[in-house]
């Protein structure tokens, strides 16, 4: 599971998460360097539309989105959640340090591997390929794909309810089978 802030200008139109340049790279990283497909993880936002302006998010905002974000949680039971951005860090890790200091290390949470690394637009906006933060964001994709093979895969299995007996229902003019 990969987390963002919010989406973006592409992202609102759309109705999809990361599909503008920031997406491209993404998904370029996912296949490149973890060796997955885009369509084999799930990627949402913390909010669920664009705050005006490109702000950061208001407290009210978080407030009425996190549900959302619970629920995809719940459902989707990831093993592992990356976090793309000093937002989405604080916000999932319930911390105040920065994505600086905090990207680089696998964390653990509520029994999932939580990895925390820089949100690919800043990365495009701060010199993209040629910049110290896209070696430190291209390591921390190595560090989700050799995380993956020491993780748990088993599904959480759920015990069905014990089925209640019916009684047998036996038609009054047909012979009894057997």
């Amino acid at each position: 599971l990969f987390v963002g802030e919010a989406p973006g200008f592409h992202e609102d139109k759309q109705g999809e998460p990361f599909v503008g340049a920031a997406g491209q790279l993404l998904t370029r990283l996912l296949n490149e360097v973890v060796g997955v497909e885009r369509a084999d993880v799930y990627i949402c936002n913390i909010l669920k539309c664009r705050p005006p302006g490109n702000r950061d998010p208001q407290d009210d905002e978080i407030e009425a989105c996190t549900p959302w974000l619970v629920e995809q949680v719940s459902l989707i039971q990831p093993r592992v959640i990356v976090t793309l951005g000093n937002f989405a860090t604080k916000f999932v890790l319930n911390t105040r340090q920065g994505i600086t200091r905090m990207r680089g290390t696998a964390y653990p949470w509520h029994g999932r591997t939580v990895i925390p690394t820089y949100h690919p637009a800043a990365i495009l906006r701060g010199g993209g390929e040629r910049s110290r933060q896209f070696g430190e964001l291209r390591e921390d994709f190595e560090l989700v794909r050799d995380t993956l093979p020491t993780i748990d895969r088993r599904p959480v299995r759920v015990t069905p309810p014990e089925p209640t007996k019916q009684p047998e229902r036996v038609a009054r003019d047909e012979p009894p089978t057997q």
